[in-house]
């Protein structure tokens, strides 16, 4: 009796009217990735799901322009820790670009849709600079600060030489860690990356060419994948950690009321700016 609660302690709530032992879960990155409470629900299904006895292996559903590049190597370590209990697949639906192709690494096989936009292998770092119509508006800022560097990237004025230097440094690092994760992931040299790794993007049958992908195939096809390389049938379900009621609601709550404005504020830009 203990064993079956500390077992089902380790699923992911629900997961067990999901999961008779050995399907395939799912789990979708979709959309931006960013350092917010998305990308650490992600990293805790990837640890339940890696932990889960009635899970036999996963699938990577992905459709992701990526984001932050902290977050998108959070993600790779969380999946390439699950990779290492259980087959991972991955499978590039619509988007897998920048940091949500690298959290694709982790993955076994990589997948994608003939027309699904692969790659955008690069780092970018960008911030208005203001003084200038902070000049013509009449408004000044002070700064106060200690260390020479604090402050680095500051909107109300013009970086320096120096900081300009160090933001380049550390967008090299980011680069040349990228470029070493892929290299490893996708079993090519640094140097044959360095020329895929321009930052531009691929449709999923050059990707395949290019060899950034394994195979073209679907969601379904990865799923099979998955389920042969565990030895199981091939039937999944999608997961995600379930949260509060209340919590629920306020984000279904906030996410209509964002909605509300963006409608609002496009209806006023059309309206100021029709012809």
């Amino acid at each position: 009796m203990n064993s079956l609660r500390d077992r089902a302690t380790r699923l992911v709530p629900g997961a067990g009217r999901l999961f008779p032992t050995g399907r395939v879960a799912v789990i979708r990155l979709h959309g931006p990735i960013g350092g917010s409470g998305r990308t650490l629900e992600l990293i805790e299904l990837a640890r339940r799901l890696r932990e889960s006895r009635r899970v036999a292996a996963v699938v990577l559903d992905i459709d992701s322009p990526g984001g932050s590049a902290t977050a998108s190597d959070e993600l790779l370590i969380a999946f390439e820790r699950l990779a290492a209990r259980k087959p991972l697949v991955a499978a590039i639906r619509g988007t897998g670009a920048s940091g949500a192709y690298l959290a694709a690494m982790a993955a076994r096989r990589i997948l994608a849709n003939p027309n699904a936009i692969v790659g955008s292998i690069g780092v970018i770092s960008a911030g208005p600079r203001l003084p200038r119509l902070l000049d013509r508006i009449g408004v000044t800022v002070n700064e106060s600060k200690a260390g020479r560097l604090k402050g680095m990237g500051s909107p109300w004025r013009e970086e320096t030489e120096e900081e300009r230097a160090k933001e380049q440094r550390i967008v090299d690092q980011f680069y040349d860690a990228f470029v070493g994760r892929v290299a490893r992931g996708r079993n090519m040299t640094e140097e044959r990356v360095r020329e895929l790794a321009t930052g531009e993007i691929w449709l999923g049958t050059e990707a395949l060419s290019l060899g950034l992908v394994d195979e073209i195939g679907d969601l379904e096809r990865a799923i099979e994948l998955a389920a042969a390389m565990a030895g199981v049938p091939a039937r999944s379900a999608p997961v995600r950690i379930r949260r509060p009621l209340f919590g629920r609601l306020i984000e279904r709550f906030t996410g209509s009321m964002a909605a509300a404005v963006a409608d609002e504020l496009e209806a006023r830009f059309t309206d100021q700016f029709r012809s």
